[in-house]
């Protein structure tokens, strides 16, 4: 009797381990974490071409959906629209900053071409015609 209870609590001691590890290393926890934090902090599966990715950058969450496409010798993302989760919380971001995250987007995907949805669309296109 006094074995088996052992053997529950070395198998109940070994689950809360695993389960914190797997707390500790979520990327969702490190996004929601960096969110708080107003930091930068990009999270995609990019294997997967159905899933969204988010970015967190100076408090704002944006979100981007990808496109599957054909490229000159394979398939790959070629269209992404990205969007905040709050637009009113762009107060205080600057062309440069869209910028910052359209290079690390490219950096992920190469060829996409990258939308962005109002009110940052005609802040980017006002930049593009001075």
């Amino acid at each position: 009797m006094v074995l088996v209870l052992r053997l529950i609590i070395l198998a109940v001691v070994l689950y809360l381990i695993y389960k914190g590890f797997k707390y500790l290393f979520d990327p969702k926890r490190k996004l929601e974490l960096a969110h708080e934090k107003a930091e930068y902090y990009f999270h995609d599966d990019s294997n997967n071409p159905r899933k969204n990715f988010f970015i967190t950058y100076k408090g704002l969450m944006f979100q981007g959906e990808k496109y599957l496409g054909e490229t000159e010798r394979s398939f790959d993302v070629v269209s992404i629209f990205i969007w905040p989760h709050d637009p009113s919380r762009l107060q205080g971001f600057t062309i440069e900053d869209f910028r910052f995250l359209e290079t690390e987007v490219r950096s992920n995907y190469p060829h996409a071409r990258i939308d962005w949805k109002s009110p940052i669309r005609e802040l980017l296109e006002k930049d593009h015609m001075d």
